[in-house]
């Protein structure tokens, strides 16, 4: 006798009613770019910003907050497999950081002018660092633009 039920109904219930799960990526082309970058920025916003002759000012007692909160921003895109997700968390975070970044630099510009104090007052490796992070970031999210999507299956 012939069976009523389609092929693809008979594996669905032999399979116990369970559809075997597609298996996704976590990670995608833009992963790795996107991780250094956003580590150099979190790294960055924690370190000294401004060295003088006093001392050291950090970057979390002033706007190295938000380039930490953008470093985070970051690592989420970084982990999440959607193309446009990660391309505008890279394009975002890193466009803020450098916002910040070149605003304490011109800030730091503006003080040392003002007080007429050049080379007492420098930047400090936690500013370099979030600099280059948003750099990274930037060029990270410029390459996922220029290259086509992967195909799905």
């Amino acid at each position: 006798m012939a069976s009523t039920t389609s092929t693809s109904l008979g594996n669905l219930l032999r399979a116990g009613g369970r559809t075997p799960a597609r298996r996704t990526r976590v990670f995608h082309p833009g992963s790795l770019g996107m991780l250094l970058g956003a580590l150099a920025v979190i790294v960055g916003s924690l370190l000294p910003w401004v060295i003088t002759p006093v001392g050291t000012l950090s970057g979390t007692a002033g706007p190295g907050l938000w380039t930490l909160c953008a470093g985070f921003v970051a690592v989420a895109g970084a982990v999440i497999p959607r193309r446009w997700v990660a391309v505008s968390h890279s394009l975002v975070a890193g466009g803020a950081v450098a916002f910040v970044v070149a605003w304490q630099l011109l800030r730091l510009g503006q003080v040392s002018a003002a007080t007429d104090s050049w080379g007492q007052a420098m930047p400090g490796i936690g500013l370099i660092m979030a600099a280059g992070g948003a750099v990274v970031l930037l060029a990270t999210g410029v390459r996922l633009l220029r290259t086509a999507p992967a195909p799905t299956s």
